[in-house]
Protein backbone atom coordinates (compact mmCIF):
# COMPACT_ATOMS: atom_id res chain seq x y z
CA UNK A 1 0.00 0.00 0.00
CA UNK A 2 1.32 3.05 -0.58
CA UNK A 3 1.76 5.96 1.98
CA UNK A 4 -0.70 8.42 1.79
CA UNK A 5 -0.17 11.73 0.22
CA UNK A 6 -0.77 15.32 1.92
CA UNK A 7 -2.32 17.66 -0.67
CA UNK A 8 -1.99 21.40 -0.43
CA UNK A 9 -5.69 23.24 0.37
CA UNK A 10 -5.14 25.54 -2.70
CA UNK A 11 -4.86 22.97 -4.89
CA UNK A 12 -8.17 20.94 -3.89
CA UNK A 13 -9.71 24.44 -3.56
CA UNK A 14 -9.52 25.46 -7.28
CA UNK A 15 -9.81 21.48 -7.97
CA UNK A 16 -12.76 20.04 -6.60
CA UNK A 17 -15.66 22.46 -7.58
CA UNK A 18 -19.23 22.16 -8.12
CA UNK A 19 -20.61 22.42 -11.60
CA UNK A 20 -22.37 26.00 -12.93
CA UNK A 21 -25.18 24.45 -14.81
CA UNK A 22 -24.01 26.33 -17.71
CA UNK A 23 -23.35 23.60 -20.74
CA UNK A 24 -21.19 24.28 -23.87
CA UNK A 25 -20.41 21.94 -27.18
CA UNK A 26 -16.80 22.26 -27.76
CA UNK A 27 -15.25 21.43 -30.89
CA UNK A 28 -12.15 18.99 -31.46
CA UNK A 29 -10.53 19.26 -34.26
CA UNK A 30 -8.69 17.03 -36.30
CA UNK A 31 -5.12 17.61 -38.11
CA UNK A 32 -6.72 18.86 -41.09
CA UNK A 33 -8.16 21.34 -39.15
CA UNK A 34 -12.40 20.39 -39.58
CA UNK A 35 -14.40 19.46 -36.47
CA UNK A 36 -13.78 15.65 -35.23
CA UNK A 37 -16.04 15.76 -32.18
CA UNK A 38 -17.38 17.18 -29.80
CA UNK A 39 -17.06 17.56 -25.87
CA UNK A 40 -19.93 18.32 -23.99
CA UNK A 41 -18.60 20.14 -21.19
CA UNK A 42 -20.50 21.44 -18.05
CA UNK A 43 -18.33 24.58 -17.30
CA UNK A 44 -17.95 25.16 -13.33
CA UNK A 45 -18.29 27.80 -10.94
CA UNK A 46 -15.59 30.17 -10.31
CA UNK A 47 -12.23 29.44 -8.47
CA UNK A 48 -12.47 30.36 -4.73
CA UNK A 49 -11.09 34.12 -5.33
CA UNK A 50 -11.36 36.85 -2.84
CA UNK A 51 -10.93 40.86 -2.95
CA UNK A 52 -7.66 41.79 -0.14
CA UNK A 53 -9.11 43.67 2.61
CA UNK A 54 -5.87 45.75 2.73
CA UNK A 55 -2.68 46.34 0.57
CA UNK A 56 -0.97 43.16 -0.74
CA UNK A 57 2.45 43.31 1.36
CA UNK A 58 4.31 40.26 0.84
CA UNK A 59 5.14 41.25 -3.11
CA UNK A 60 4.90 43.87 -5.30
CA UNK A 61 2.85 42.80 -8.15
CA UNK A 62 1.74 44.73 -11.12
CA UNK A 63 -0.93 43.13 -14.02
CA UNK A 64 -0.19 44.65 -17.69
CA UNK A 65 -3.26 45.36 -19.18
CA UNK A 66 -4.20 45.16 -22.50
CA UNK A 67 -7.01 48.05 -24.13
CA UNK A 68 -10.27 47.45 -25.42
CA UNK A 69 -11.75 48.91 -28.72
CA UNK A 70 -14.44 50.94 -29.94
CA UNK A 71 -16.38 48.39 -31.60
CA UNK A 72 -17.58 50.19 -34.41
CA UNK A 73 -14.56 51.85 -35.47
CA UNK A 74 -11.76 51.28 -38.08
CA UNK A 75 -9.48 49.31 -35.49
CA UNK A 76 -7.82 47.52 -38.71
CA UNK A 77 -3.92 46.97 -39.53
CA UNK A 78 -2.57 49.94 -39.66
CA UNK A 79 -4.46 52.59 -38.90
CA UNK A 80 -4.71 54.36 -35.45
CA UNK A 81 -6.08 53.12 -32.52
CA UNK A 82 -9.71 53.75 -31.17
CA UNK A 83 -10.42 53.44 -27.99
CA UNK A 84 -13.06 52.56 -25.77
CA UNK A 85 -11.97 54.23 -22.79
CA UNK A 86 -14.85 53.30 -20.43
CA UNK A 87 -14.18 49.49 -20.85
CA UNK A 88 -10.04 50.00 -20.72
CA UNK A 89 -10.22 51.80 -17.92
CA UNK A 90 -13.15 49.78 -16.22
CA UNK A 91 -10.46 47.39 -16.94
CA UNK A 92 -8.09 48.75 -14.51
CA UNK A 93 -10.54 49.13 -11.69
CA UNK A 94 -10.84 45.32 -11.56
CA UNK A 95 -7.22 44.81 -11.07
CA UNK A 96 -6.63 47.84 -8.67
CA UNK A 97 -9.63 46.56 -6.71
CA UNK A 98 -8.01 43.12 -5.89
CA UNK A 99 -4.48 45.10 -5.00
CA UNK A 100 -2.51 44.86 -7.94
CA UNK A 101 -0.96 47.49 -10.07
CA UNK A 102 -1.53 48.09 -13.35
CA UNK A 103 1.92 48.35 -15.31
CA UNK A 104 0.58 49.70 -18.40
CA UNK A 105 1.50 50.84 -22.22
CA UNK A 106 3.50 47.96 -21.99
CA UNK A 107 3.98 45.28 -24.79
CA UNK A 108 0.07 44.00 -23.53
CA UNK A 109 -1.25 47.04 -24.43
CA UNK A 110 -0.15 46.23 -28.17
CA UNK A 111 2.39 48.73 -28.44
CA UNK A 112 4.32 48.30 -32.05
CA UNK A 113 0.95 45.84 -32.75
CA UNK A 114 -1.92 48.33 -33.00
CA UNK A 115 -1.14 51.01 -30.69
CA UNK A 116 0.04 54.33 -31.83
CA UNK A 117 1.57 57.19 -29.90
CA UNK A 118 -1.06 59.10 -29.92
CA UNK A 119 -3.65 56.75 -28.39
CA UNK A 120 -0.68 55.98 -25.38
CA UNK A 121 -0.59 59.25 -24.49
CA UNK A 122 -3.44 59.50 -23.76
CA UNK A 123 -3.45 55.75 -22.23
CA UNK A 124 -1.19 56.83 -19.79
CA UNK A 125 -2.74 59.80 -18.32
CA UNK A 126 -5.79 58.41 -18.39
CA UNK A 127 -4.54 55.27 -16.39
CA UNK A 128 -2.45 57.52 -14.29
CA UNK A 129 -5.41 59.26 -13.39
CA UNK A 130 -7.90 56.45 -13.04
CA UNK A 131 -4.92 55.09 -10.78
CA UNK A 132 -4.58 58.42 -8.48
CA UNK A 133 -8.11 58.76 -7.57
CA UNK A 134 -8.46 55.38 -5.86
CA UNK A 135 -4.94 55.49 -4.42
CA UNK A 136 -3.56 52.48 -6.62
CA UNK A 137 -0.36 51.85 -8.26
CA UNK A 138 0.27 52.45 -11.93
CA UNK A 139 3.57 51.96 -14.48
CA UNK A 140 3.80 52.71 -17.34
CA UNK A 141 6.02 51.91 -20.67
CA UNK A 142 8.14 54.56 -21.88
CA UNK A 143 9.80 53.51 -25.24
CA UNK A 144 10.73 55.08 -29.15
CA UNK A 145 7.98 53.50 -30.92
CA UNK A 146 6.81 57.13 -32.34
CA UNK A 147 9.86 56.75 -34.90
CA UNK A 148 9.20 56.19 -37.59
CA UNK A 149 9.80 52.86 -38.92
CA UNK A 150 10.57 53.42 -42.75
CA UNK A 151 13.08 56.41 -41.25
CA UNK A 152 14.91 53.67 -39.06
CA UNK A 153 15.42 51.14 -41.55
CA UNK A 154 17.61 53.58 -43.17
CA UNK A 155 19.92 54.48 -40.28
CA UNK A 156 23.21 52.99 -40.31
CA UNK A 157 24.50 51.09 -37.34
CA UNK A 158 26.56 53.34 -35.27
CA UNK A 159 24.96 56.81 -36.65
CA UNK A 160 25.75 59.28 -33.85
CA UNK A 161 22.49 61.03 -35.09
CA UNK A 162 20.54 57.90 -34.91
CA UNK A 163 21.56 57.31 -31.28
CA UNK A 164 20.76 61.20 -30.58
CA UNK A 165 17.10 60.52 -31.98
CA UNK A 166 16.34 57.66 -30.51
CA UNK A 167 17.53 59.17 -26.66
CA UNK A 168 15.29 62.25 -27.81
CA UNK A 169 12.63 59.84 -28.56
CA UNK A 170 13.16 57.76 -24.97
CA UNK A 171 13.17 61.37 -23.27
CA UNK A 172 9.72 62.59 -24.66
CA UNK A 173 8.20 59.35 -23.89
CA UNK A 174 9.75 59.65 -20.19
CA UNK A 175 8.21 63.28 -19.77
CA UNK A 176 4.66 62.39 -20.61
CA UNK A 177 4.74 58.88 -18.13
CA UNK A 178 6.32 61.46 -15.66
CA UNK A 179 4.05 64.32 -16.16
CA UNK A 180 1.25 62.21 -16.00
CA UNK A 181 2.35 61.29 -12.54
CA UNK A 182 2.83 57.27 -13.51
CA UNK A 183 6.37 55.41 -12.54
CA UNK A 184 8.73 54.88 -15.70
CA UNK A 185 9.05 51.50 -17.39
CA UNK A 186 11.89 52.05 -19.78
CA UNK A 187 10.40 49.45 -22.45
CA UNK A 188 13.35 47.88 -24.98
CA UNK A 189 13.81 50.00 -28.45
CA UNK A 190 13.65 48.10 -31.71
CA UNK A 191 14.83 51.45 -32.76
CA UNK A 192 17.78 51.32 -30.74
CA UNK A 193 18.40 47.28 -31.71
CA UNK A 194 18.61 48.72 -34.77
CA UNK A 195 21.13 51.37 -35.10
CA UNK A 196 23.67 50.19 -32.17
CA UNK A 197 26.48 48.61 -32.75
CA UNK A 198 28.00 47.25 -29.05
CA UNK A 199 27.36 47.37 -25.68
CA UNK A 200 28.71 51.36 -25.24
CA UNK A 201 25.98 52.28 -27.37
CA UNK A 202 23.81 51.00 -25.58
CA UNK A 203 25.17 52.02 -22.10
CA UNK A 204 25.40 55.80 -23.95
CA UNK A 205 21.48 55.91 -24.53
CA UNK A 206 20.79 54.54 -21.12
CA UNK A 207 23.16 56.64 -19.60
CA UNK A 208 20.95 59.51 -20.94
CA UNK A 209 17.41 58.43 -20.51
CA UNK A 210 17.91 57.38 -16.53
CA UNK A 211 19.45 61.25 -16.67
CA UNK A 212 15.54 62.18 -16.89
CA UNK A 213 14.48 60.09 -14.21
CA UNK A 214 13.02 61.96 -11.55
CA UNK A 215 12.13 58.85 -9.54
CA UNK A 216 13.59 55.51 -9.75
CA UNK A 217 11.87 53.42 -12.71
CA UNK A 218 12.16 49.64 -14.02
CA UNK A 219 14.19 48.73 -16.96
CA UNK A 220 12.54 46.06 -19.46
CA UNK A 221 14.63 43.24 -21.09
CA UNK A 222 12.14 41.90 -23.42
CA UNK A 223 13.14 38.68 -25.21
CA UNK A 224 12.80 37.82 -29.32
CA UNK A 225 10.14 35.30 -27.99
CA UNK A 226 8.22 38.56 -27.43
CA UNK A 227 9.73 40.98 -30.53
CA UNK A 228 11.55 39.27 -32.91
CA UNK A 229 12.73 42.88 -33.93
CA UNK A 230 14.85 42.46 -30.68
CA UNK A 231 17.74 40.17 -31.61
CA UNK A 232 20.61 41.16 -30.36
CA UNK A 233 19.73 43.52 -27.43
CA UNK A 234 22.73 44.72 -25.26
CA UNK A 235 24.90 44.22 -27.63
CA UNK A 236 26.24 41.15 -27.26
CA UNK A 237 24.29 39.08 -30.23
CA UNK A 238 23.27 35.85 -28.91
CA UNK A 239 25.06 35.70 -25.84
CA UNK A 240 22.76 35.82 -23.21
CA UNK A 241 25.27 35.64 -20.37
CA UNK A 242 27.39 38.53 -21.86
CA UNK A 243 24.33 40.23 -21.93
CA UNK A 244 23.40 39.89 -19.15
CA UNK A 245 26.71 41.46 -17.73
CA UNK A 246 26.15 44.40 -19.66
CA UNK A 247 22.58 44.64 -18.33
CA UNK A 248 24.39 44.22 -14.75
CA UNK A 249 26.86 46.67 -15.60
CA UNK A 250 24.09 49.43 -16.75
CA UNK A 251 22.27 48.76 -13.36
CA UNK A 252 25.46 49.25 -11.05
CA UNK A 253 26.30 52.19 -12.87
CA UNK A 254 22.61 53.99 -12.05
CA UNK A 255 21.27 51.60 -9.19
CA UNK A 256 20.18 54.68 -7.34
CA UNK A 257 17.61 55.34 -10.10
CA UNK A 258 16.58 51.69 -10.78
CA UNK A 259 13.51 50.43 -8.57
CA UNK A 260 13.62 47.25 -10.62
CA UNK A 261 14.11 45.03 -14.07
CA UNK A 262 11.55 43.17 -15.52
CA UNK A 263 13.04 40.60 -17.60
CA UNK A 264 10.80 38.41 -20.04
CA UNK A 265 13.09 35.86 -20.94
CA UNK A 266 10.61 32.60 -20.09
CA UNK A 267 13.81 31.38 -18.57
CA UNK A 268 13.48 30.63 -14.32
CA UNK A 269 17.57 29.66 -14.38
CA UNK A 270 18.29 32.55 -16.11
CA UNK A 271 16.23 34.73 -13.70
CA UNK A 272 17.02 33.19 -10.45
CA UNK A 273 20.51 33.46 -11.23
CA UNK A 274 20.33 37.00 -12.32
CA UNK A 275 17.71 37.65 -9.09
CA UNK A 276 20.89 36.37 -6.63
CA UNK A 277 23.23 39.05 -8.70
CA UNK A 278 20.80 41.57 -7.54
CA UNK A 279 20.42 40.72 -4.08
CA UNK A 280 24.29 40.16 -4.01
CA UNK A 281 24.19 44.42 -4.81
CA UNK A 282 25.12 46.69 -1.77
CA UNK A 283 21.99 48.81 -0.98
CA UNK A 284 23.75 51.05 1.24
CA UNK A 285 22.69 52.86 4.18
CA UNK A 286 20.63 56.07 4.66
CA UNK A 287 18.44 58.85 2.75
CA UNK A 288 20.88 58.76 -0.38
CA UNK A 289 21.39 55.10 -0.11
CA UNK A 290 21.00 53.34 -3.73
CA UNK A 291 18.42 50.73 -2.25
CA UNK A 292 18.10 47.82 -3.23
CA UNK A 293 17.08 46.68 -7.25
CA UNK A 294 13.66 44.32 -7.45
CA UNK A 295 13.51 41.79 -9.92
CA UNK A 296 10.10 41.92 -11.66
CA UNK A 297 9.59 38.46 -13.15
CA UNK A 298 8.06 38.59 -16.65
CA UNK A 299 8.17 35.08 -17.16
CA UNK A 300 4.70 33.98 -18.27
CA UNK A 301 5.74 30.59 -18.27
CA UNK A 302 7.20 30.07 -14.85
CA UNK A 303 5.97 32.59 -12.57
CA UNK A 304 4.42 30.21 -9.54
CA UNK A 305 7.53 29.16 -8.62
CA UNK A 306 9.43 32.56 -8.71
CA UNK A 307 6.68 34.61 -7.64
CA UNK A 308 6.86 32.42 -4.09
CA UNK A 309 10.48 31.83 -4.44
CA UNK A 310 12.60 29.34 -2.32
CA UNK A 311 12.07 30.75 1.23
CA UNK A 312 15.71 32.96 0.69
CA UNK A 313 14.34 34.97 -2.77
CA UNK A 314 11.49 35.38 -4.83
CA UNK A 315 10.67 37.58 -7.47
CA UNK A 316 8.11 40.49 -7.87
CA UNK A 317 5.68 40.67 -10.35
CA UNK A 318 4.82 42.27 -13.77
CA UNK A 319 3.38 40.19 -16.06
CA UNK A 320 0.81 40.04 -18.74
CA UNK A 321 -1.01 36.78 -17.18
CA UNK A 322 -1.59 38.48 -14.19
CA UNK A 323 -3.86 40.65 -16.35
CA UNK A 324 -5.92 37.58 -17.01
CA UNK A 325 -5.89 35.88 -13.71
CA UNK A 326 -5.94 38.75 -11.65
CA UNK A 327 -8.74 37.22 -8.85
CA UNK A 328 -6.38 33.98 -8.80
CA UNK A 329 -3.15 36.33 -8.77
CA UNK A 330 -4.62 38.42 -5.58
CA UNK A 331 -5.82 35.33 -4.13
CA UNK A 332 -2.22 34.07 -4.06
CA UNK A 333 -0.59 37.37 -3.01
CA UNK A 334 -2.72 37.18 -0.20
CA UNK A 335 -2.52 34.01 0.77
CA UNK A 336 2.13 34.81 0.66
CA UNK A 337 0.74 37.75 3.11
CA UNK A 338 -0.87 35.76 5.49
CA UNK A 339 2.30 33.47 5.45
CA UNK A 340 1.02 30.32 3.43
CA UNK A 341 3.30 30.22 0.48
CA UNK A 342 1.97 26.09 0.08
CA UNK A 343 -1.31 27.54 -1.02
CA UNK A 344 0.44 30.14 -2.79
CA UNK A 345 2.15 28.11 -5.39
CA UNK A 346 -0.70 25.69 -5.33
CA UNK A 347 -3.34 28.73 -6.39
CA UNK A 348 -0.86 29.92 -9.13
CA UNK A 349 0.44 26.43 -10.49
CA UNK A 350 -3.10 26.01 -10.87
CA UNK A 351 -3.24 28.80 -13.40
CA UNK A 352 -0.27 27.51 -15.08
CA UNK A 353 -1.56 25.62 -18.16
CA UNK A 354 -3.25 27.87 -18.96
CA UNK A 355 -0.43 30.77 -18.74
CA UNK A 356 1.64 27.96 -20.73
CA UNK A 357 -1.43 28.25 -23.78
CA UNK A 358 -1.95 31.60 -23.52
CA UNK A 359 1.80 32.37 -24.46
CA UNK A 360 2.77 29.58 -26.44
CA UNK A 361 4.24 30.32 -29.49
CA UNK A 362 4.49 32.55 -31.20
CA UNK A 363 4.70 34.42 -28.11
CA UNK A 364 3.91 37.86 -29.39
CA UNK A 365 -0.30 36.97 -30.28
CA UNK A 366 -0.66 36.30 -26.54
CA UNK A 367 -3.04 39.47 -26.15
CA UNK A 368 -5.24 38.01 -28.65
CA UNK A 369 -6.13 35.17 -25.73
CA UNK A 370 -6.13 38.14 -22.70
CA UNK A 371 -8.80 40.13 -25.15
CA UNK A 372 -10.83 36.46 -25.38
CA UNK A 373 -10.84 36.02 -21.69
CA UNK A 374 -11.36 39.50 -21.54
CA UNK A 375 -14.21 39.10 -23.22
CA UNK A 376 -15.83 35.80 -22.22
CA UNK A 377 -15.72 37.16 -18.82
CA UNK A 378 -17.85 40.36 -19.57
CA UNK A 379 -15.21 42.85 -19.48
CA UNK A 380 -14.86 44.26 -22.89
CA UNK A 381 -18.21 43.86 -25.06
CA UNK A 382 -17.10 42.21 -28.14
CA UNK A 383 -14.29 40.29 -29.04
CA UNK A 384 -12.03 42.78 -31.28
CA UNK A 385 -8.40 44.83 -30.62
CA UNK A 386 -6.74 47.66 -31.79
CA UNK A 387 -5.01 47.01 -35.19
CA UNK A 388 -7.29 43.57 -35.90
CA UNK A 389 -5.33 41.75 -33.57
CA UNK A 390 -8.39 39.16 -32.98
CA UNK A 391 -7.23 37.29 -35.45
CA UNK A 392 -3.93 36.31 -34.10
CA UNK A 393 -4.94 33.12 -32.76
CA UNK A 394 -6.79 30.16 -34.42
CA UNK A 395 -10.51 29.11 -33.23
CA UNK A 396 -8.56 26.13 -32.30
CA UNK A 397 -6.19 28.03 -29.78
CA UNK A 398 -9.29 30.02 -28.46
CA UNK A 399 -11.34 26.73 -27.55
CA UNK A 400 -8.92 25.00 -25.49
CA UNK A 401 -8.36 28.51 -24.33
CA UNK A 402 -11.99 27.94 -22.94
CA UNK A 403 -10.92 24.77 -21.41
CA UNK A 404 -7.88 25.58 -19.64
CA UNK A 405 -9.76 28.77 -18.04
CA UNK A 406 -12.42 26.75 -16.91
CA UNK A 407 -10.32 24.41 -15.18
CA UNK A 408 -8.10 27.27 -13.61
CA UNK A 409 -11.48 28.51 -12.21
CA UNK A 410 -11.03 32.10 -14.33
CA UNK A 411 -14.65 31.93 -16.12
CA UNK A 412 -16.04 34.54 -13.53
CA UNK A 413 -19.49 34.46 -14.91
CA UNK A 414 -20.23 31.11 -16.73
CA UNK A 415 -23.78 31.17 -18.02
CA UNK A 416 -22.09 34.65 -19.46
CA UNK A 417 -19.21 32.83 -21.04
CA UNK A 418 -21.00 29.86 -22.12
CA UNK A 419 -23.46 32.27 -24.02
CA UNK A 420 -20.52 33.92 -25.94
CA UNK A 421 -18.57 30.54 -26.36
CA UNK A 422 -21.67 29.49 -28.31
CA UNK A 423 -21.83 32.51 -30.52
CA UNK A 424 -18.19 32.94 -31.09
CA UNK A 425 -17.86 28.95 -32.35
CA UNK A 426 -21.33 29.82 -34.55
CA UNK A 427 -19.90 32.60 -35.95
CA UNK A 428 -16.54 30.85 -37.03
CA UNK A 429 -18.75 27.54 -37.89
CA UNK A 430 -17.22 25.26 -35.72
CA UNK A 431 -20.22 23.51 -34.78
CA UNK A 432 -21.59 20.38 -35.55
Amino acid sequence: MSAPTTEVPGAREVRDRDGSGAVVHLPRFGDDGRVAGTEVRELLVPGPWTTPTAPITSRVAFAAAHVVPQVGAENVPGAPAVVDWDATLAYRHRIWEHGLGVADAMDTAQRGMGLDWAATQELVRRSAAGARAVGARVACGAGTDQLDPAVVARWEPGDPAALAAVVDAYREQVHVVQDAGAQVIVMASRALAHVARSPEDYARVYDAVLAEADAPVVLHWLGTMFDPALAGYWGTGDDVAAATDVFLDLIRAHQGRVDGVKVSLLDADHEKGLRARLAALDPGEGPDAPGAVRLYTGDDFNYPELVVGDGTLHSDALLGIFAAIYPAASTALQALDAGHPDRAHAILAATEALGRHVFTAPTFYYKTGIAFLSWLNGAQPGFQMVGGLQSGRSVAHLVTLVRLADRAGLLLDPDLAARRTRAFLETNGATR
